[in-house]
């Protein structure tokens, strides 16, 4: 029996069909991945079956009934509940009230026993192990998504939607969360595993459903497909994995970093050295020091204590642009706030942060030929999907918009790249570009720090991984020397003792 049942499903934003025509199936009591590059209408799709977005065309069937579901109190009502990629949880308020509020038991007066209780019941039949009465502020990531799947659990849920829930959860918290899944489904509950992740998906799905720009393109039993054929149906066309060559000789130290204090809170520095020809890798789930050692080194975080070089000169007392001037380039975590300017065109964009470099400026003046000329060249070297370098670069796709920023960064010859989250939002084919730029300025003898909350992005590209956890160092090492799980657990403050780098 047919738990979903979405048919001819159309859902247009302006001139943009997000979804274009769309039938999808979820059997009853089965794990069902929706697969698909980010903005392709995975997240619309289920939104419109959630009761945010109303299709403009199709129909809805749930439980092989004809529904109407016009906001997500209809959702609610007819068994459907989701747990979206941000969580809606109140911070001050207990794991508890947090799971009650807006349903609470009781007539005049809150029965908090009986809410209690009821929970509890939950907690029990399903496995989760988690303490109603601490606070949300003091959860872990894990934890507080534990808390949504139960918010939907005692809402009366029995088809549960996830929307990219592996997105900043540690090795070990997406085993647990797939734990949980595979006991939702054993005691009778329907998934929905929304996510452009190809080895989640085969781990866990029964069923999968991939979508390619609005449309359904492939569906198949897990059984019969592999990662392979999966990435190959989300881009449309073949699609390699890139990873590292192991053993790269390595030249002078271009970046240190010696005894930095990345947060108030840490009772350690920090201390890094980035190498001439070899890749860094800051691995860590967000939070943890990342946007402050991000901060610190490009220049827009001031530095109190210890000190950063860049190519043996100390910069703490330098501006951005000085920085530039020494070699560095720049990727940042939040390209929409420090790379780019929306309602620029893509020329523009690509004097951002050299406009008093000699070949763009001249006795005061911008030489657009020039700029013109090396926008072209860079768009073009990295196949960036454009109606021409006049259009606004905010009219590009997250993909395309980061190929124009790895451009202009990587067209200056930097010595040193500082590279943070660069595949946050990019999809198969552009996250394919984007590493192999990374690995191939490696071979030109650049120096890179990357950071990433993609574990396997750092395992893939680095030659050396370094674990922040609180703010401070838990292990640094070679790449290969602990295993993915291993690495996990000096993500969740486990240290690495003796095998410190």
């Amino acid at each position: 029996m047919d738990a979903i049942r979405m048919k001819g499903i159309v859902k247009c934003f302006g001139p943009v069909r997000a979804n274009d025509g769309i039938d999808f199936t979820v059997k009853q009591q089965e794990i069902h991945c929706l697969l698909g590059e980010n903005g392709t209408g995975k997240s619309t799709l289920m939104n419109i079956l959630f009761g945010l977005y109303h299709q403009d065309e199709g129909e809805i069937y749930i439980n092989e009934k004809k529904a109407v579901i016009a906001n997500p109190n209809d959702a609610n009502a007819l068994g459907i509940g989701m747990v979206h990629q941000h969580f809606m949880l109140i911070n001050q308020l207990t794991v508890l009230e947090n799971i009650i509020i807006g349903k609470e038991q009781g007539g005049l007066f809150l029965d908090m026993k009986k809410n209690e209780k009821k929970v509890a019941e939950l907690v029990e039949r399903f496995g989760f192990k988690i303490d109603l009465h601490e606070k949300v502020v003091n959860l872990s990531v894990g934890m507080r998504q534990r808390v949504e799947i139960l918010k939907t659990l005692y809402r009366g849920a029995d088809i549960i939607i996830l929307d990219e829930p592996t997105a900043v959860l540690t090795p070990q918290e997406v085993d647990e969360l797939f734990k949980i899944l595979r006991q939702l489904k054993k005691e009778g509950k329907t998934i929905v595993f929304i996510t452009h992740k190809l080895n989640e998906t085969m781990a866990l799905s029964d069923r999968i459903t991939v979508i390619r720009k609005g449309r359904v393109v492939f569906e198949c039993s897990t059984a019969d497909t592999n990662e392979k054929e999966l990435a190959t149906q989300m881009v449309g066309r073949s699609v390699e994995t890139v990873v590292a060559k192991k053993g790269s000789r390595v030249g002078k130290a271009v970046l240190e970093l010696k005894n930095v204090r990345l947060q108030d809170k840490a009772e350690d520095t920090v201390s890094l050295t980035v190498h001439a020809g070899e890749i860094l890798g800051i691995a860590g789930v967000d939070g943890n020091g990342q946007q402050e050692l991000e901060a610190m080194i490009v220049g827009n975080q001031r530095v109190k204590e210890g000190s950063i070089l860049i190519g043996g000169t100390p910069v703490e007392k330098m501006s951005v642009k000085e920085r530039k001037k020494l070699g560095l380039g720049y990727i940042p975590s939040d390209r929409h706030r420090n790379a780019m300017i929306a309602g620029f065109s893509i020329t523009e964009n690509f004097l951002l942060g050299y406009q008093e470099n000699p070949e763009y400026c001249k006795n005061g003046f911008i030489q657009f030929e020039n700029l013109k000329k090396d926008a072209k060249k860079q768009t073009e070297l990295f196949e960036t999907k454009l109606a021409g370098l006049d259009q606004q670069i905010g009219q590009l796709s997250g993909g395309n918009q980061q190929k124009v920023i790895f451009g202009r960064e990587t067209s200056h010859n930097p010595e040193f790249m500082l590279v943070a989250q660069p595949i946050r939002g990019l999809d198969i084919g552009a996250i394919e570009k984007v590493h192999k730029t990374l690995l191939e300025l490696k071979e030109q003898g650049k120096a890179i720090l990357l950071i990433s909350a993609e574990l396997s992005e750092i395992m893939n590209l680095s030659d050396r991984i370094a674990v922040l956890y609180e703010g401070e160092v838990s292990a640094q090492f070679q790449n290969g020397e602990y295993t993915k799980e291993e690495i996990g657990l000096f993500m969740t403050g486990k240290r690495a003792g003796g095998k410190n780098a």
